[in-house]
């Protein structure tokens, strides 16, 4: 018995040892997947000037409206004149559309007709001051002050920032007299924050009918974020290569209303309701690291220090405790499923009346690889309740097709991320909200979602929130990475 036992005991030992061997060599021979970019000579920008720009561009009141397509026309038509004002370079040598809808569309001819063009897009419009929050603000809203080495206001990070520094970076390069091969694009819709339906959408329909197709897109997105993801102490620069989809269904049942002095014996209107929606609040839809995630993980694993790259690099054994982890975070847990969030509750008006009809409202941030078919049955089931009914919202859109990560336009894309934040590791990555990049995969396969900003926790409150701002020294990198990734992209003529 003793000997059967010391076999076992070796047998044990032997296979952890080999587990260990294993475990370790999978985790060392992970090759990293950074590309190696050469030193870059970052274009001069006289920062303070660019702040002011910024500054200028913030104090528009830009804030658009899903009921009125002319709400603020004034404030964008201010914001339009100067644009033109401020950068006359690049309204001498782009050509402007202005297709309606306060939407812009700038285009830089390129010298090769044949040459697939690209396009850069960024959103004019700015979401609403939170009403009871502006004694929050350290700078008035829209004062586009400058303290402290950041620019203040809403729009200065989200989306102005973008429009701003691509603006900044066409200038120089038309006053250098660059000429690029591609043509280029640079779209700018004024209802991002509503859906973009009358801009990006509209300007996608209008570019396909004229048999526009882009080699790639780049559009606002996933940031270079610092201090966010446990185990990597370099910063994250993730490109979103896929967005989820947007799904939203109204939950109505009708009861037969009367007195509270003598309730129904089985539930009342808002009581079955409300049992209905903790079953669909309780049974999320499934979670797994795989699509986006899976890529995700896979690229970041090698840049990982202690067990983190471990785990990382052996999903195979460690996949189920890394996933209940991640499920623990709202935010990765975002990134492992179709995320379920109850909106809106109504029913009843008066205290002794039990109401005759309950509404609610479940919106779903749509995984890649679902559908809003699968999500609507799911939602049925996890009812469980028949007499409820369920309609689709207008405007529910599915989510978007995953870009390739073996393209050019992303190889462009993380060459540049390398070159200008060269202490930074690129990732793909997916994004949990919508932009008006969707709308652009009518007229290309590869729409990424970037946005060459600096973040760290503290900083994510304030995307969409109280406080917002861009540091100058960040908008100075923004300018220098637009201005890098149009030299890399593809194929420029030599300056004249």
């Amino acid at each position: 018995m003793s000997r059967l036992f010391k076999r076992a005991f070796l047998f044990l030992l032997l296979a952890l040892v080999v587990l260990a061997a294993v475990l370790g060599i999978r985790t060392w021979r992970t090759p990293s997947r950074q590309v190696a970019a050469p030193p870059l000579q970052k274009v001069p920008v006289d920062a303070q000037a660019a702040a002011a720009r910024l500054a200028g561009a913030v104090r528009f009141r830009t804030i658009s409206s899903l009921d009125d397509p002319h709400a603020n026309d004034d404030q964008f038509a201010g914001l339009h004149a100067y644009l033109a004002q401020q950068f006359p370079a690049l309204h001498a040598t782009l050509r402007l559309e202005q297709p309606g809808a306060n939407a812009l569309v700038y285009v830089w001819a390129g010298t090769d007709p044949k040459a697939q063009p690209i396009a850069l897009m960024a959103h004019q419009d700015v979401v609403p001051i939170a009403s009871g929050t502006e004694d929050k603000w350290q700078a008035e809203p829209f004062a586009g002050t400058i303290r402290d080495g950041f620019v203040w206001g809403r729009g200065a990070w989200d989306d102005k920032g973008n429009l701003l520094a691509q603006m900044e970076a066409i200038e120089q390069l038309a006053k250098s007299g660059f000429k690029p091969r591609r043509t280029i694009y640079l779209i700018s819709g004024a209802d991002e924050e509503v859906g973009g339906h009358r801009g990006a959408e509209r300007i996608a329909e209008r570019l396909k009918a004229q048999g526009v197709r882009f080699a790639w897109v780049l559009d606002e997105g996933l940031l270079v974020t610092e201090g966010v993801l446990p185990g990597l102490t370099r910063p994250a620069a993730l490109v979103g290569v896929a967005e989820k989809g947007y799904a939203s269904f109204r939950l109505s049942l009708e009861a037969t209303p009367g007195h509270s002095s003598m309730p129904p014996l089985h539930g009342s209107a808002i009581g079955v309701m409300g049992g209905a929606l903790a079953r669909l609040e309780a049974r999320q839809m499934p979670a797994s690291i795989s699509g986006v995630a899976a890529s995700m993980f896979d690229t970041l694993a090698p840049e990982m220090t202690g067990f983190g790259r471990v785990a990382l690099s052996n999903l195979w054994l460690f996949g189920p405790l890394v996933q209940k982890q991640l499920e623990a975070s709202p935010s990765s847990n975002a990134m492992l499923r179709t995320t379920t969030a109850l909106t809106i509750v109504s029913g009843g008006n008066k205290d002794n009346v039990l109401p005759g009809h309950v509404e609610a409202t479940a919106n779903f941030r749509v995984l890649p690889g679902d559908t809003l078919a699968s999500v609507e049955a799911h939602v049925h089931d996890a009812l469980g309740n028949r007499a409820i009914k369920v309609e689709p919202y207008p405007g529910n859109a599915e989510p978007s097709p995953v870009s390739p990560t073996d393209a050019a336009g992303y190889a462009d894309i993380q060459k540049t991320i390398r070159q200008v934040f060269p202490e930074g590791v690129v990732a793909p990555g997916l994004m949990l909200g919508a932009t008006d990049g969707r709308h652009l995969d009518a007229v290309s396969e590869a729409v990424y979602r970037f946005s060459p900003v600096r973040a760290r926790p503290e900083d994510l409150p304030r995307f969409h929130g109280t406080n917002e701002r861009i540091s100058i020294d960040n908008y100075v990198e923004m300018i220098q990475f637009y201005h890098q990734l149009l030299r890399n992209s593809g194929d420029a003529a030599p300056q004249g």
